[in-house]
């Protein structure tokens, strides 16, 4: 499935606990969310409070206690095996604080490869193309990673994580490792990105660059509640 589908992400009364000395440890307490396709969500919270347990359990690399995600009509959490490994080519992208190019491929080389676990590959040249002209980075697309700038391997992460059409953009810390104007950038590419059709969430310690998204979430004591309720 391609993101012109329109699609909405539900998820539902997650728990998610692990294991730790003298007993288990709850990091999501009935955690609850909706966002609909074209919306940009920025989720803020301290370190450890979940947040990049919440992206993956959402992105499937991580299963939860309990819950459910819904994108569209797919039950994620029920997921496996071709269904599982599709849902991850295909349906959702994922853009982290470290970008995890490939240094041995090219810029064009990094965007592409995606398409081989989808079964994508017809028509990747040109798609790929197209997609580092969108980020900005066409001049590009010949260079290795260890050529490139943080900022411009970051703009090549996000053209890989679109290049199989998803419905869901997950970014954990996307400009972490940026400075203050390349990061902005960068969140401004995805507000256009989000323009397509996307959802895209954002977790962020950054409340300036949150502040440029739709709506800014809190996760705290396990759930999310409004980023503005914080000192009510």
């Amino acid at each position: 499935m391609s993101s012109s589908e329109t699609r909405s992400l539900m998820v539902r009364d997650l728990i998610k606990e692990f294991d730790a000395p003298g007993g288990s440890n709850r990091v999501l307490s009935g955690t609850s969310l909706d966002a609909e396709a074209g919306e940009t969500v920025a989720i803020l919270g301290p370190s450890g409070s979940g947040k990049s347990t919440l992206l993956n359990i959402i992105g499937s690399l991580d299963r939860p206690t309990s819950g459910t995600v819904h994108l569209g009509a797919t039950d994620v959490t029920s997921l496996s095996g071709d269904r599982l490994a599709s849902y991850r080519a295909s349906d959702v992208g994922f853009i982290f604080q470290d970008h995890h190019l490939l240094p041995q491929l090219s810029a064009l080389e990094n965007v592409m490869l995606p398409t081989i676990a989808a079964r994508t590959g017809d028509g990747a040249d040109a798609r790929a193309r197209d997609l580092l002209e969108r980020v900005g980075v066409s001049g590009r697309a010949g260079a290795f990673p260890a050529r490139l700038s943080g900022g411009e391997r970051q703009r090549v992460a996000a053209a890989r994580a679109l290049i199989n059409g998803p419905a869901l953009l997950l970014c954990d810390e996307p400009t972490g490792n940026l400075d203050r104007d390349t990061g902005m950038q960068l969140i401004e590419l995805l507000r256009e990105l989000a323009a397509d059709g996307v959802i895209v969430l954002v977790v962020t310690h950054n409340e300036e660059q949150a502040g440029l998204l739709e709506r800014r979430l809190l996760l705290r004591g396990g759930a999310l509640v409004s980023w503005e309720a914080r000192d009510g």
